[in-house]
């Protein structure tokens, strides 16, 4: 996930826009070159997204991104809900999401540890809280590069998480 000083500028344009029509913004990234960057908005609401809502979605973020100054010039809009693999950045997800798996990569390694796969159990002070191989983890949410929801699909059932 690139996580670039333009994805926090939209970021921060787009999270009351994204209120205002029902969604929560999960994530903005940018990704492609500097003279035509593409731009993928994460959108999530209770209850999950379809196409529908994700098409007036695109209408209301590239009016959006075209009436602010965060942006010059042509770019690629990608607007998508989260996916299975959902990413993980506030606090509030690590509490939101507990009882799933999720694998987390931190900037330093902990316990030797670069990187953990486990259940999550919530959030303690600044902390995530996950349980690795039977053993409560703590890890900074200061420390985390990067956390996703680790999906799950069960063809037998004919759904997913």
């Amino acid at each position: 996930m690139a996580v670039t000083e333009l994805a926090t500028q939209l970021e921060v344009l787009l999270e009351s826009e994204a209120k205002g029509h029902g969604f929560e913004l999960v994530a903005v990234e940018q990704a492609g070159g500097h003279k035509t960057p593409v731009i993928r908005v994460f959108l999530d609401r209770e209850g999950g997204i379809d196409l529908e809502s994700l098409t007036r979605a695109n209408a209301w973020v590239s009016s959006a991104i075209d009436d602010s100054d965060a942006l010059r010039g042509p770019y690629t809009l990608e607007v998508s809900s989260p996916g299975i693999d959902r990413p993980l950045r506030k606090l509030a997800d690590f509490e939101r999401f507990a009882g799933e798996t999720a694998n987390v990569k931190v900037r330093s390694a902990a316990g030797g540890r670069s990187a953990w796969t486990g259940r999550l159990l919530g959030v303690r002070d600044d902390s995530v809280v996950i349980e690795v191989d039977g053993a409560e983890v703590l890890i900074p949410h200061s420390e985390i590069v990067k956390a996703r929801l680790k999906g799950v699909i069960d063809f037998g059932k004919g759904g997913s998480r």
